[in-house]
C-alpha cells in the first residue's frame, strides 16, 4: 500500500499536499482500491468557498458512488480537467496525475487536524 510520508490525510481517505496557502487534494491508494474501477469524477463546486467536511464532489466506480469531503475550508480554485476524460487515472496514479482539486485555504489552523502518514496507516491497519 502506497502512503507517501510527505502528505497529510483524512479519515475519509483523502490526501492533502500543502504549498503555501494552496492545498491539492485527491483520494488515497487505499480508497481507490476499495472503490474499484473509477468511471467518473464529478466536481461541481469550482470557484465556490466551502467549509471543512462539506461535500465538494463525487467519485463513481463500477459498483458504487462515493462523496468527496473537503479536508480544509477554502475556495476551490482548480479542478483537474484531465479526470473528466480519463477518470481511470485515479486507479493508476492516485497521488500524481489524479489529483482532484486545489483549494485556497481560508483557515490554516485546520491543517493541524489532518492525519500524518503514520496516523493514516494506523487508521487503515496498514
Amino acid at each position: 500500500m502506497n502512503i507517501p510520508t510527505n502528505l497529510k490525510y483524512t479519515k475519509d481517505h483523502e490526501w492533502v499536499s500543502i504549498e503555501g496557502d494552496i492545498a491539492t487534494v485527491g483520494i488515497t491508494d487505499f480508497a481507490q482500491k476499495e472503490l474499484g474501477d473509477i468511471v467518473y469524477v464529478e466536481v461541481d463546486t469550482l470557484d465556490q468557498t466551502l467549509s471543512k467536511d462539506e461535500v465538494f464532489g463525487t467519485v463513481e466506480a463500477v459498483k458504487t458512488v462515493s462523496d468527496l469531503f473537503l479536508p480544509l475550508s477554502g475556495e476551490i480554485v482548480e479542478f483537474n480537467d484531465e479526470l473528466e476524460s480519463n477518470p481511470e487515472v485515479v486507479n493508476s496514479d492516485p497521488y500524481g496525475a489524479a489529483w482532484m482539486i486545489k483549494v485556497k485555504i481560508s483557515d490554516a489552523s485546520e491543517i493541524d487536524s489532518l492525519l500524518s502518514s503514520e496516523d493514516y496507516k494506523a487508521l487503515i491497519g496498514a
